[in-house]
């Protein structure tokens, strides 16, 4: 390698394991691996404006985060969750339902804010009919954590694909003259779900819910449909597009700016354009390249070979590693070996970003909404058992998985 390959190589695997370890901020591992690419000429400012930041993916991120901080408080998921938690007649039921709204609400906006917004109704009725909170909290942060690939907005690495690869929001629904990644995956989500009503099948106690009385203003709701359509229809940039977006949630939302901007997850904001220009350095410095070159010497050249190994190696490492950074990894990765070998890279590419998205459920630090779920447990006292964790996630996960993968190689190749 020569030695800005090297430097390259360097400061992606120690940003990498540093994520990994989890005990620095995220946010200041990737700038600050970024600030030493910059300062050691390897990436130029220049590039990192122009080359490294999709400043789409920024956009979009930045304006469906604000609307869905209003969304939130809008209370129309309290509302839908409590319509549905009324009908159920017992607590299997009660937990798929939960789930379902959860993976809903998640495909709208982030699984975070979907768990700290259902997790109350959770804990009302495990407490209520004395049932085991882990068995509410796990499927709640599990379903809301499947649905990262359903629509361009579900999750930043769907966003990424989209800006990186020139899709819009109706792409995903149909592409190519195919059957798009959300619609596969969607089918995935359902099959996924319906796998809780055979993992708590025994738990039929009657359920009882009478819901509080909520004041709803649909503001929000309205502004999300009018984004999605702009999104999908107007000639201009997804960002541009975001932005007005965010703008008109700032101005409907009752809280003060001050307060808006305080509730938006800039972490993940910050950790995103840092990541963006540690993943430049490799594809500029030509590692990609002689990874792909690699790739293609292996003499691996059946599509459903590559496709089923792009898939469950994501799911594998997603498990353990930031989907985010891995995302925008691979989305190169995955072009360059389809370019090498002549293909289609849009199956594999899917194949990836199904692996990754759902790959996190798997374990408890995966993903932030287990994280957060476990925590919730952990504060009432109640222990995280991974064995009876990976009960629940495994199935549910693997059921998900296994039915995108299938999909994706009777469509697509």
């Amino acid at each position: 390698m020569t030695p800005e390959q090297m430097i390259a190589f360097a400061v992606f695997v120690v940003s990498f394991a540093l994520i990994l370890y989890r005990k620095i901020r995220i946010l200041y591992i990737s700038l600050g691996a970024a600030a030493i690419l910059v300062l050691l000429g390897i990436v130029t400012p220049l590039q990192v404006v122009t080359e490294a930041i999709n400043w789409d993916v920024l956009g979009i991120y930045f304006g469906f985060g604000m609307l869905s901080i209003a969304f939130g408080l809008s209370q129309v998921p309290r509302y839908l969750a409590f319509e549905i938690m009324r009908r159920v007649k017992t607590e299997r039921w009660a937990i798929f339902w939960l789930a379902v709204v959860a993976a809903s609400l998640s495909s709208l906006m982030p699984n975070p804010i979907v768990v700290m917004m259902l997790a109350p109704i959770a804990i009302e009725i495990a407490d209520r009919f004395k049932s085991s909170l882990f068995f509410y909290l796990v499927p709640l942060a599990i379903a809301s954590n499947v649905v990262t690939t359903v629509s361009m907005i579900a999750d930043p690495p769907s966003t990424i694909l989209a800006m990186e690869t020139g899709m819009r929001f109706f792409d995903f629904y149909w592409f190519q003259a195919r059957v798009g990644l959300g619609l596969i995956s969607l089918v995935g989500v359902v099959a996924a779900l319906l796998s809780l009503l055979v993992i708590f099948r025994n738990l039929d106690k009657p359920v009882s819910f009478t819901p509080e009385p909520l004041e709803v203003s649909y503001g929000p709701s309205i502004l999300f449909v009018g984004g999605v359509l702009a999104l999908a229809f107007f000639p201009i940039s997804p960002g541009v597009i975001s932005l007005v977006v965010g703008a008109v949630a700032l101005a409907i939302c009752p809280l003060s700016k001050t307060t808006m901007f305080r509730e938006f997850d800039w972490e993940s904001f910050l950790f995103i354009i840092g990541i963006f220009v540690i993943v430049a350095s490799i594809d500029i410095t030509g590692l990609l390249d002689a990874f792909s070159a690699w790739f293609v010497s292996l003499g691996i050249e059946s599509p459903t070979l590559i496709l089923a190994f792009l898939t469950w190696i994501s799911v594998l490492l997603s498990a353990f590693i930031d989907n985010v950074p891995y995302t925008i990894l691979m989305i190169p990765v995955c072009t360059q070996i389809a370019g090498a070998l002549a293909l289609n890279p849009f199956p594999f590419l899917y194949g990836m970003l199904i692996g990754t998205g759902i790959g996190g459920n798997i374990t408890p630090v995966g993903s932030t909404a287990n994280v957060i779920a476990c925590g919730m447990l952990e504060k009432r006292d109640s222990t995280i058992n991974l064995w009876e964790f990976m009960k629940i996630s495994v199935p549910f996960s693997v059921i998900a998985v296994t039915v995108g993968w299938l999909l994706l190689q009777l469509i697509w190749l």
